[in-house]
């Protein structure tokens, strides 16, 4: 028996949808009213359908993109496919190209007309962490004994804790694939190539590496959506709060808003 894949249907909120759309839409998604305006909300993409097959799924986002809607439908194992970055530790601005370096050396050179969408965003890393506190209590056995004289021990006590750390980022891709990307992170870089530009913080600097990436590729969409929104958790069992996930819905989107009707993955 062959097993069918889930395939997603996702879209691009519209600003502030009026009643009209949100009826049309929920007829096509076959969703009540009031659950489809929450899936119109806000600013991140959202799967607003899930289809037993991509022609389904297919047939459902033309609907919603004749609506004016940017929507598109992938397949489950294509929205989760493991990425594959290149992590970057210092790079070299030349004239119409940037080579990117990692840590071991290697290089990756992008022209300027090279990258399709860069994007800015906060990454959250959770981080358990292990403490060990002493502190002084009453030895009741031993109190007794002195006739009712005070007598403290010390005592270990471990305790866990779970501890956020975010940094920025930025995602460079080309039109190829969402899969191969080029990733900057704030702290992860080594920012002397800056040179009298760089500043003690490491947040300016990486504003700095931001900026300057918008002059090298003029013609890529920036999009620091990612950078604002408080939707991005850690991950889940459900794709909608999966962060690569969702990078990858919104390179896809881009790509359809940028190439309307082209083939969804």
């Amino acid at each position: 028996m062959v097993e069918h894949e889930i395939v997603h249907v996702a879209i691009a909120p519209p600003t502030a949808p009026d009643a009209g759309l949100v009826e049309k839409v929920a007829a096509i998604i076959n969703r009540e009213k009031y659950d489809t305006r929450l899936l119109m909300a806000g600013q991140l993409p959202k799967m607003v359908a899930h289809c037993q097959d991509m022609q389904a799924a297919e047939s459902m986002a033309r609907e919603l993109r004749e609506l004016g809607l940017a929507a598109v439908a992938c397949r489950d194992s294509e929205l989760h496919k493991p990425s594959q970055t290149f992590s970057v530790h210092t790079m070299e601005f030349g004239e119409g190209r940037v080579v990117f370096r990692d840590e071991g050396g290697q290089e990756r050179a992008m022209e300027s007309g090279d990258v399709f969408l860069i994007l800015k965003g906060k990454k959250h890393t959770f981080v358990e962490e292990d403490t060990t506190d002493t502190k002084m209590k009453l030895n009741l056995p031993a109190t007794m004994l002195t006739g009712g004289i005070p007598v403290w021990r010390k005592v270990r006590e471990e305790t866990r804790d779970t501890s956020v750390r975010s940094q920025f980022f930025l995602r460079l891709y080309d039109r190829d694939s969402p899969e191969t990307s080029i990733e900057v992170l704030q702290d992860h870089m080594h920012y002397s190539f800056l040179g009298p530009e760089m500043s003690p913080s490491s947040l300016t600097n990486f504003n700095t590496v931001a900026a300057k990436m918008q002059e090298a590729f003029p013609r890529a969409i920036f999009d620091d959506r990612l950078t604002k929104s408080p939707e991005v958790n850690a991950p889940s069992a459900t794709g909608q709060d999966d962060p690569e996930a969702r990078l990858r819905l919104i390179y896809l989107l881009h790509l359809e808003q940028s190439n309307p009707g082209h083939q969804s993955a």
